[in-house]
């Protein structure tokens, strides 16, 4: 889970396939740190990690100790858990690594504050869904726990619980709804079922009735309890020896020493059992564990009161075949229930001592309970269990796509001021060649090279953005390059542009796609009828005408369209020019034929069979072709279509773009995310000539909520405008924002952002800005004048 800038980038791009988990974080503590969840979790990370050959699974480990601990490799991130900076340090950290889904180990102990308030600071911060393993359930909760996990629950995607009492507590108690709550049982070794006698040489107990407590050693153990029913034992088994397995809990050393121990050891004294009492007084791994489990007959857990929702201790002797006897925690009376165990009153040494008599007199009976636990214990194994919490995180992972979760307070919410055009991150993009394509973060990464696409987008954006900033000079040095890009882009040996360029300058084909082609003649169009220099206009109308035999031949219905802008814009200056408006026309045919053979019916008014990338740049086509040529059906066609694609994006009263992870095929389901920039751009300009040509404000209104996706009216509140550095983040995803700021996501947003300020100058949005604002209508406001 280690920070990887190249994969870290590779995950922002459109082509990364997102189906599966790539990074999981447990939250938890974690070995050499000696308690019960900090095994579970080192045991739950090692099956998923195994489980998921190839994917990283990280842990963040609260520690109770400011020296920490000699932590292995798989522990990404520390955490103090009485220092309240580290719980937000940490989310940055998840976030920025960018962990599909965190897990948390939750004990009220563990985590610093007040009943372990703290990891309230952590969890409202991360972006990635949250499922939460409740180790501690209290039945009859405080005022304060109630709200604490309750709150949990909420923050949480879904709640796991290990037994049926744990999920019952939770919706009678805490009132969470079942369906938020999964029980996955306690994971345990896998271990085969062995006679005791096969372990009990190494030990020293061949030939004895072998009793067996391990643990954590804490004075609610009850294990004095125990220890008075041995004499009782011995008298019918001399043979019994009874192990206490475990060193004293950390925390009960730092408070009482070793007094409880003591205590245990002084009372064999009194009562002449000390030489059939073994203390082994350390922390032992897995495979000791697994050996000394194996070499007992009885295992027993005489804890003294009920508040026990979950036990590790007795999952694993049942996992390794024992015979259990018990006291009645919630845990154990769910678990030892149908023969899979015996269960005594609390407190009772006399009933404790009873019962293990019977189960050492009868082998048989002691054997059929053993067989019982183990079989049922089968589906517990790690290998199971993590299985179980892989589908569980793909279900919330999932659940997340579709159902989105608010993480910060939208900044449309906060203002109503229209932010400035600021060139300066495409100004960082863009070096000698042209503008990259792609960003680390806002760092221009080179190894992914130019592309034409981006370099025409960019030469639109500079030739709209020339009336509206007053470093002009800027503007016409990027406008110089961008284009100089497209003149080198053009192959004329096949009358096309070529889109792909390497670092290198090496281009990677011959010919690029038919939208590349599309792109650069709508650059070219515009750039034409923007600027007010002669030289420059003549450089983009011999290319424009140059490219114009390719034009003609263009079918793809994106390519059409953006060519049919930039057509429609060069023709608003040089309306004379008849090899122009004869090319458009042919492309404003293929287009309309197109919608009226495929868009057949009012449920899907659209020539494709999917919606996928640049949607509203089908309709805006139409509408300024519709205009230009006086073609009220080809205006009524746009219009119609326009209209249901902003509807088919409207989601809870707020712009929801089609995702690239899917798209939308018709009849079929919509995909949710990865929303992309370009969308927001290309519906702004579409509905703001739509106003334009109709008059009609409730296509402000579209073209209002459209942009403030850029700035955190969306599905979950995050502003892709960084104001920082004047560019845009690459998209939207689940967890929040993908926070590389490539070529195409920043010029979608000065697209936008260049329309707004049309708007505002004619006073039509109601937003507020700045006063060094240079009014000059554009695309959204008169015919006559370029689009973005």
């Amino acid at each position: 889970m280690r920070l990887d800038i190249g994969t870290s980038l590779e995950r922002g791009h459109n082509l990364y396939a997102r189906a599966a988990l790539s990074s999981i974080a447990l939250i938890g503590t974690y070995v050499p740190r000696r308690c019960g969840i900090a095994t579970f979790t080192a045991d739950l990370t090692g099956a998923l990690s195994t489980a998921l050959d190839g994917t990283a699974v990280g842990v963040v480990a609260l520690n109770d100790d400011t020296r920490g601990y000699a932590y292995p490799a798989e522990v990404t991130f520390e955490i103090n858990q009485n220092r309240l900076r580290d719980y937000h340090l940490a989310a940055d950290y998840l976030n920025m690594n960018r962990v599909d889904v965190v897990c948390v180990q939750h004990e009220y102990g563990i985590f610093g504050g007040s009943e372990g308030s703290h990891v309230l600071e952590l969890l409202p911060q991360l972006h990635m869904p949250i499922v939460t393993t409740m180790h501690t359930i209290v039945k009859e909760p405080s005022p304060s726990q109630r709200e604490l996990t309750c709150e949990l629950a909420t923050l949480s995607d879904r709640v796991v619980v290990m037994s049926d009492t744990g999920k019952r507590f939770l919706t009678e108690a805490y009132g969470v709804a079942a369906e938020r709550i999964t029980v996955i049982p306690h994971g345990i070794p896998d271990v085969p079922f062995v006679d005791p006698n096969y372990y009990k040489d190494q030990f020293g107990l061949e030939g004895k009735k072998a009793i067996l407590t391990f643990g954590l050693l804490s004075p609610d153990k009850g294990i004095e309890n125990m220890i008075s029913a041995l004499p009782k034992i011995a008298e019918r088994h001399p043979d019994t020896v009874y192990v206490v397995l475990g060193a004293t809990h950390p925390q009960v050393i730092k408070v009482h020493g070793e007094s409880y121990r003591l205590r245990l050891q002084q009372l064999a004294r009194e009562l002449n059992v000390d030489d059939r009492v073994v203390f082994h007084d350390r922390y032992v791994n897995l495979t000791e564990l697994c050996e000394f489990l194996g070499a007992a007959d009885v295992y027993v857990t005489p804890y003294l009161n009920e508040q026990q929702i979950v036990s590790g201790t007795l999952a694993y002797a049942m996992s390794a075949g024992k015979a259990v006897v018990s006291t009645p925690y919630w845990y154990a009376s769910e678990m030892l229930a149908g023969g899979r165990g015996r269960i005594v009153p609390f407190e009772s040494p006399d009933e404790l001592a009873q019962t293990i008599i019977e189960l050492l007199d009868d082998e048989v009976k002691r054997h059929v309970m053993r067989k019982a636990a183990y079989t049922y214990c089968r589906g517990s194994i790690w290998a199971q269990v993590a299985r179980r919490y892989l589908e569980v995180f793909t279900e919330v992972r999932q659940s997340r796509q579709l159902s989105p979760r608010l993480t910060f307070e939208a900044l449309t919410a906060r203002s109503c001021i229209l932010p400035d055009i600021n060139l300066g991150h495409l100004e960082r993009l863009t070096d000698e060649t042209g503008i990259l394509q792609h960003a680390t973060y806002f760092v221009p990464n080179r190894a992914h090279g130019y592309c034409t696409d981006d370099n025409a987008r960019a030469l639109v954006a500079v030739s709209l953005a020339h009336a509206h900033v007053p470093d002009t000079a800027l503007v016409d040095r990027l406008a110089i390059r961008y284009l100089a890009f497209l003149l080198h882009a053009f192959n004329p040996a096949v009358g096309r542009f070529r889109n792909f360029m390497g670092y290198d300058h090496q281009w990677t084909e011959v010919e690029g796609a038919p939208d590349s082609h599309g792109r650069a003649v709508w650059a070219l169009g515009v750039t034409a009828a923007e600027f007010e220099d002669e030289r420059l206009q003549a450089i983009a109308a011999i290319l424009l005408h140059n490219a114009l035999p390719s034009t003609e031949s263009l079918s793809d219905l994106r390519g059409v369209s953006f060519a049919l802008l930039g057509l429609n814009a060069y023709l608003r200056r040089f309306g004379g020019d008849s090899a122009i408006k004869r090319v458009r026309h042919l492309l404003a045919g293929k287009l309309t034929e197109a919608f009226r053979k495929g868009a057949t019916s009012d449920e899907w008014p659209w020539p494709e069979d999917a919606l996928t990338y640049a949607n509203a740049r089908l309709p805006h086509a139409l509408l300024v072709s519709g205009h230009a040529l006086a073609q009220q059906d080809v205006l009524q066609m746009g219009l119609k279509s326009l209209r249901w694609l902003v509807e088919a994006q409207t989601i809870d009263g707020h712009f929801v773009p089609i995702g690239n992870d899917g798209w939308y095929p018709r009849g079929g389901p919509r995909a949710r995310f990865d929303q992309q920039p370009i969308e927001a751009d290309a519906t702004v300009a579409a509905c703001t000539y739509a106003f334009h040509i109709t008059g009609d404000r409730a296509w402000i209104d579209d073209v209002m909520q459209c942009f403030q996706w850029f700035l955190g009216r969306n599905d979950v509140g995050v502003s892709l405008y960084d104001d920082g550095t004047g560019g845009c983040r690459d998209g939207l995803q689940a967890t929040g924002a993908n926070d590389n700021q490539g070529a195409e996501s920043t010029l979608a947003w000065l697209n936008a952002l260049i329309q707004m300020h049309v708007l505002q100058a004619a006073g039509t949005t109601g937003w507020t800005g700045p006063e060094t604002a240079v009014p000059r209508a554009g695309e959204g406001l008169r015919p006559d004048r370029g689009t973005s």
